[in-house]
C-alpha cells in the first residue's frame, strides 16, 4: 500500500513538474515571439507581394489592381477580414487564394495551371502567391473580422466546414476536432487553440499568414490546413480546393469580431 501511494505521489510529482516544464516553453516561445516582432521577415514578403500585385503580367499584360476581392475593384483594405465571401460573378463563396487565382485567371489571362503554380515557396522555389497574400492580408491588419453567414451558400460554405473540422478519418482516425475542439491541449510542449471557443478562434485565426521561422517562409491559410490534412494523414486537398474554402469559413466566422493582426510571426 505504502508502495502504491509512493508510486502515486511520484507520477504527481513527474506530471507536475511536466506541466510546468510545457508552461515555460509556452513563456519562451511567446518571449521570442515579442522579440522578433519588429522585425518579422513577413514585411519582406509583404513588400515583394505589393509589386508582383501591381504589375503587369500574364498574357493580357495587366496589373491584379482591378481585381475585386469584395469590397470593390482594387479595394484591398479590410477585405480580408471579410473573407471567405459569396461573389456573385462566380455563383460561389470563395477564399482569398481562390479568389486571387479567379482574378489572375479573368484579368490576366493565365490558366488554370499558371495561377496556381508554386502555392507553397520552398528553398529555391519562391512562389508569388504567398507574397500577394502576404500583401493583401497586411491591409486588414488592426480591423475586426466580419465575416458573413447571411446568404444561402455562405451558410452552406460553413455547415461544410463544421462537417469538415469533426470528420474523423485517415489511418490515426483523426478530425481537426481532436485536436482543436478542447480547452488547455497540447502536443509537443505547443498549446492547441480550441477552434470551437470564440476566444481561441479570434486569437489563431487572425494571425493567419505567418512567417514561419523552422521554414524560412511566410505560410498561409491554405498551406496551415493542408498541412494539418498531412498529419492526420488524410489524402491532402487540391489547392483552392472549395473543400478548404469551406474549413476557412467555418474557422472565419468563428474568429468573428477578432481584431486581425498578421501576417504573424510563428514558430
Amino acid at each position: 500500500m505504502r508502495r502504491t501511494s509512493m508510486l502515486l505521489t511520484g507520477v504527481a510529482g513527474l506530471a507536475a513538474a511536466s506541466f510546468a516544464l510545457a508552461q515555460d516553453q509556452g513563456d519562451e516561445i511567446a518571449k521570442y515571439r515579442e522579440l522578433l516582432a519588429d522585425g518579422n521577415p513577413a514585411e519582406l514578403w509583404e513588400m515583394r507581394g505589393e509589386e508582383l500585385w501591381k504589375a503587369k503580367a500574364g498574357p493580357k499584360q495587366v496589373s491584379l489592381e482591378a481585381c475585386d476581392l469584395g469590397k470593390g475593384p482594387g479595394v484591398v483594405k479590410g477585405a480580408y477580414a471579410e473573407l471567405p465571401r459569396y461573389f456573385k460573378d462566380t455563383g460561389k463563396v470563395m477564399d482569398l487564394e481562390q479568389r486571387l487565382m479567379h482574378c489572375r485567371m479573368t484579368l490576366q489571362g493565365l490558366s488554370a495551371e499558371q495561377a496556381s503554380a508554386t502555392p507553397f515557396g520552398s528553398t529555391g522555389k519562391p512562389s508569388d502567391i504567398e507574397p500577394m497574400v502576404a500583401y493583401i492580408t497586411a491591409q486588414s491588419r488592426g480591423v475586426k473580422m466580419n465575416v458573413s453567414t447571411r446568404h444561402p451558400q455562405e451558410k452552406r460554405a460553413y455547415e461544410i466546414g463544421k462537417q469538415l473540422f469533426f470528420y474523423r478519418g485517415g489511418s490515426h482516425d483523426f478530425a481537426c476536432a481532436t485536436c482543436h475542439s478542447a480547452d488547455k491541449m497540447r502536443i509537443r510542449m505547443q498549446d492547441l487553440p480550441n477552434l470551437t471557443a470564440k476566444k481561441d478562434a479570434q486569437s489563431a485565426y487572425t494571425s493567419w499568414p505567418a512567417y514561419r521561422v523552422s521554414q524560412g517562409e511566410v505560410r498561409t491559410m491554405q498551406h496551415r490546413l493542408n498541412d494539418c490534412f498531412r498529419q492526420q494523414r488524410f489524402p491532402e486537398p487540391m489547392y483552392a480546393s472549395e473543400a478548404i474554402t469551406a474549413l476557412t469559413m467555418f474557422l472565419a466566422a468563428n474568429a468573428n469580431g477578432g481584431v486581425y493582426n498578421g501576417p504573424a510571426l510563428k514558430r
